[in-house]
């Protein structure tokens, strides 16, 4: 199965890369930024991955812009993953259903979801250091593979 992911974080934690990381090595995974070179790469892939941190309880803008200006892709597989700081909330601002109607919406048969807690350092927790100064913890990282796994089954 060729399989590519596109990926976007402007943290200096790189804690969405490290599960990026994680996921395209179980799947022998490409993984590109949003862009012209991302557009070649899932136009050949038969599974595509969209993987962004959590900022202000959404995607990063950049992500949702490249996955709105997509072609259909009308039965391509299609999975999604994140980092916060804290949970997705049980009611409002429920991003992770967001990005699947986003990529429904463009014609991905969305074959799975994928979230974690990273280290978040905005703004009053810089001063102290962080929430979750430890993720995405080693559990996390089996979490990813194992999420990985059962894609590519």
């Amino acid at each position: 199965m060729n399989s590519t992911i596109i990926t976007t974080s402007r943290s200096p934690h790189g804690n969405t890369r490290k599960i990026a990381d994680v996921i395209a090595a179980e799947l022998g995974a490409t993984i590109h930024a949003p862009g012209p070179e991302a557009n070649a790469a899932i136009a050949a892939a038969d599974l595509v991955g969209f993987g962004s941190g959590i900022y202000w309880m959404n995607f990063r803008k950049s992500l949702r812009e490249f996955v709105a200006s997509l072609p259909e892709s009308e039965g391509k597989d299609a999975f999604f993953f994140a980092t916060s700081g804290f949970p997705q909330p049980p009611i409002l601002a429920r991003y992770m259903d967001g990005m699947q109607q986003a990529l429904e919406a463009k014609g991905f048969r969305v074959v799975g979801g994928f979230h974690c807690r990273g280290l978040d350092t905005m703004g009053p927790f810089g001063l102290i250091g962080g929430v979750n100064k430890s993720s995405p913890t080693a559990s996390d990282l089996e979490s990813a593979k194992a999420f990985a796994q059962h894609l590519a089954s």
